[in-house]
């Protein structure tokens, strides 16, 4: 997911419309790629890995020398202090990788753009990070994927969304294959806020993951932070998709996901989004 639930930090709001429209770009891709995909695509072709859309993030780093950007637009409907408000935002990520175990990774929600009692829009506050490749898979010894994931968010921004303090997090990342059509990917971390008050909380997600061919899966997947903010309670906020690889260099996706419990995810929101690898 865009960036994944540990980008959405302070802004995530909750919403209750568009179910009906995200779903309708979902069974467009769904049905797209299900009369394209090829029976039998071999399992080692070189294909694109992307970290959105769904919460949690690979293990797996870009290759040397490799610049892929991973963009989206997504659509936030909350209700604050009993007014309505929406959210469009644009997150993207791009990742640069200086060996092929290691990425450098600069993240953000992109420009932002708020109606609800008052109307607001700038830049949303953008992070710096590195992810590390450790260890690959090793399907025999049912051994996953391990990676590691850190992000600083520095003062940044602009209007209403500009931050003036340091967020950072960093995660363990893991995939491991059960079957040549399941998979899951969790990631475990620690998240450091400064915004309302100093505060470390856990960082949990889990992704689930069918493939239907290599270049076409679905899946459902859960995020969870505790505490969501300074002596608050926890978070968890659930979602569900699909991506679809055109071609070996390049994925669509769309997603639509909700929050279960806490004050800050959202209730509803729905993304949709291109990856291109350079």
């Amino acid at each position: 997911m865009s960036a994944g639930p540990f980008a959405y930090d302070e802004t995530w709001m909750g919403k209750r419309l568009w179910v009906r429209t995200a779903w309708h770009p979902l069974l467009v891709m769904a049905a797209l790629a299900l009369l394209s995909a090829r029976p039998g695509a071999a399992q080692s072709e070189d294909l694109i890995n992307a970290d959105r859309p769904g919460i949690a993030d690979s293990s797996t780093t870009v290759r040397r020398g490799t610049v892929q950007v991973e963009a989206g637009v997504e659509r936030d409907d909350a209700t604050a202090d009993g007014v309505a408000q929406h959210t469009l935002s644009t997150p993207a990520l791009v990742r640069y990788g200086l060996s092929d175990a290691f990425e450098l990774r600069v993240e953000g929600n992109g420009y932002q753009r708020v109606a609800g009692s008052d109307r607001s829009s700038g830049w949303a506050p953008a992070s710096v990070g590195a992810k590390v490749h450790l260890m690959s898979e090793d399907a025999p010894h049912h051994r996953p994927s391990l990676g590691v994931i850190a992000r600083l968010f520095v003062p940044s921004g602009s209007g209403d969304s500009r931050s003036r303090t340091f967020t950072g997090d960093v995660r363990l990342a893991a995939d491991l294959d059960l079957s040549e059509r399941w998979a899951v990917n969790p990631n475990l971390g620690l998240r450091f806020d400064d915004a309302n008050g100093r505060f470390t909380a856990a960082l949990a997600a889990l992704t689930i993951q069918y493939n239907f061919s290599p270049r076409l899966n679905i899946f459902v997947d859960g995020g969870m932070q505790a505490p969501e903010q300074r002596h608050g309670t926890s978070s968890v906020l659930l979602d569900s998709g699909v991506a679809w690889i055109v071609g070996s260099s390049t994925q669509l996706d769309a997603a639509i996901g909700w929050g279960a419990h806490g004050e800050t995810p959202p209730r509803i929101f729905w993304s949709a989004g291109l990856s291109r690898r350079f």
